[in-house]
């Protein structure tokens, strides 16, 4: 890669020399303020100031473990010659926050990308790890283009309970549905529960945390190999200390993030998704991603695109081993591989390297963990569906691979609940009125409606036919469901129920029609009904009347368009600030 021109049109001229260059007052006052934290002259040399964003907290137990991984990424900034500085960002818990990290995603982008403008950085590391603050710092520099590499903080080790492994998650819904059904106590839970979450790091499923880093990855915007090594995993640290190196060369050929997240990076993506039983989650975040970028995406494209593409990874929810597993059988370059010409494999990411150089010599270690295009672990089509129908003219996804074959094609009525606090209060009483057929139908938890779009799409079935053996039935929502989810579930309806999308006019006791080959969602209702009860349909007071909520709701956009906020669509740059002294 050469350098390219930045935004004032010269060639190699670093951004932080418009603070450390200047003679006088105006240099005086930057330099001395770092001084202070007892910095040696040489560090204003014109070496490049690497910013090294660390999305730590104690309160997201995935990244709990980031401090770590920041200082092995400055021990390569400074044998690289640039000049490292570590600043914290908004972290993410999926797992503790409330409504739901999603909400607060584009508020993370905005949070880091303010921070990467305002201040005198040339390039930055990206440490991320619960999945929400992957996407985040994508977008951020997405929208800032400075020159960026990212590092997660890498799975957990597996989970061991009674013998098997347990993935973060995937089994966490499966005791779900065991208690409820009785056959399963409260205190073994509580054992599975420290069981299951043995060492740091994201979750070990192929949940969205982990798609995402693999994901990040096939964009090219991590060094290849480097998205499945454990947390725990001595290695973690030494593909950290590596990014950091490789940043300080990026930042000094000015290659920014807009060279390398390309249409190319994102169909690779979209391929890679759909071979590793990724999370539908990646749709929402990859639609919101390109929207910074200008690059054009389509909800459709991950339909289209997938369609030639196998499911090649067996890792829960799809299949049966965790990410560990994956990382030892060769992990993401060893899927590439196999994938061969369904790539662009002369994309050039952060290495430098075309992907066909990168994963040249990748070898799979295990082939009942990553199996061959030749003998897959399902065929091709069998990843992320995208629907369409008079009940989603906006589109709506399943993740076929983790349904159950024979709900594919179904027809039911519908028992309705506007909202999920509402089902699960029913969902318990042995008089719900539902059998096996029944499609259910949970609205207002779209990205306006909860607000912020929660993980709750693979709600838990009634208990009456958990105790009867019932193990799936159809559900759909205007919400998402977690990477590590499972089941025959239908999300992302669009437009939502708030907004008046004609899920909000479904009623109990219509017909549905589900057709995942034909790609078909049907409400079995006519035009003109439809219509009368559009006509009667009075939209739900917003309760968020202040703060980033109020912001959240009146600007954010559709599923379909990836969520973001429509103001922060399109790359704005990261061009010098006006000088404030």
């Amino acid at each position: 890669m050469t350098a390219q021109p930045d935004q004032a049109g010269t060639v190699g001229r670093l951004r932080s020399t418009a603070w450390f260059g200047s003679q006088g007052r105006p240099g005086m006052i930057y330099r001395s303020w770092l001084r202070a934290e007892g910095f040696t002259p040489e560090v204003f040399d014109g070496r490049p100031v690497i910013g090294i964003a660390n999305s730590w907290s104690e309160l997201t137990p995935c990244n709990a473990h980031l401090r770590g991984v920041a200082d092995a990424v400055k021990r390569g900034v400074w044998q690289a010659g640039g000049f490292p500085l570590e600043f914290p960002t908004m972290s993410l818990g999926e797992s503790l926050m409330r409504p739901t990290a999603m909400l607060f995603r584009n508020l993370m982008a905005m949070e880091v990308e303010e921070t990467l403008r305002a201040n005198p950085l040339d390039g930055v590391v990206l440490l991320s790890g619960c999945d929400k603050t992957t996407p985040a710092m994508l977008m951020a520099v997405a929208s800032a283009d400075l020159p960026a590499i990212m590092v997660t903080g890498g799975p957990m080790l597996n989970g061991k309970y009674r013998g098997t492994d347990v993935g973060s998650g995937t089994s966490l819904w499966r005791f779900e549905q065991e208690l409820a059904a009785g056959r399963m106590t409260q205190q073994e839970c509580v054992t599975a529960e420290s069981a299951m979450a043995r060492s740091c790091g994201h979750c070990m499923t192929m949940g969205t945390a982990s798609t995402m880093a693999c994901i990040a990855e096939t964009l090219g915007m991590q060094l290849p190999g480097s998205a499945t090594w454990p947390a725990a995993d001595s290695r973690r640290q030494l593909t950290a200390q590596l990014a950091g190196q490789r940043i300080v060369t990026l930042a000094r050929e000015g290659v920014r993030p807009s060279r390398i997240m390309t249409r190319q990076a994102f169909e690779n993506a979209i391929v890679v998704n759909a071979a590793i039983g990724g999370s539908t989650n990646a749709v929402i975040h990859l639609l919101a991603l390109a929207g910074r970028l200008g690059v054009p995406l389509r909800l459709d494209d991950f339909d289209e695109l997938a369609r030639p593409v196998p499911t090649l990874v067996n890792l829960m929810p799809s299949g049966r081993y965790l990410m560990e597993d994956f990382c030892y059988a060769g992990g993401i370059p060893a899927v590439m591989r196999e994938l061969g010409d369904l790539l662009h494999t002369d994309h050039v990411g952060v290495s430098g390297r075309r992907l066909a150089e990168n994963v040249a010599d990748a070898q799979c270690w295990n082939r009942d963990v990553i199996s061959s295009v030749a003998d897959p672990l399902q065929p091709p089509g069998s990843g992320t569906a995208v629907l369409h129908g008079n009940l989603c003219p906006g589109g709506a996804v399943i993740k076929q691979s983790a349904a159950s074959p024979h709900l594919l094609n179904h027809r039911g009525r519908a028992l309705v609940f506007d909202s999920i606090e509402e089902y699960h209060q029913a969902a318990g009483q042995p008089e719900i009125q539902a059998d096996e057929s029944t499609v259910l139908v949970v609205r207002g938890a779209g990205p306006r409606g909860y607000p912020g779009m929660p993980e709750v799409g693979n709600f838990v079935l009634p208990s009456k036919l958990l105790e009867r053996g019932v193990t799936d039935m159809v559900r759909i929502s205007d919400a998402r469901m977690s990477g590590t989810g499972f089941g025959t579930v239908v999300l992302h309806v669009a437009p939502e129920a708030v907004v008046g999308g004609p899920l909000a006019l479904v009623r109990t006791g219509d017909w549905i029609s589900l057709d995942v080959p034909y790609r078909t969602l049907t409400l079995e209702v006519s035009d003109d009904e439809l219509a009368r009860r559009l006509a009667e349909w009075v939209p739900p007071e917003n309760p968020h009347l202040r703060g980033y909520a109020r912001l959240y709701v009146e600007h954010v956009l559709q599923a379909d368009q990836g969520a973001d906020l429509d103001f922060l669509v399109g790359a704005s740059g990261a061009a010098v600030p006006r000088h404030n002294h």
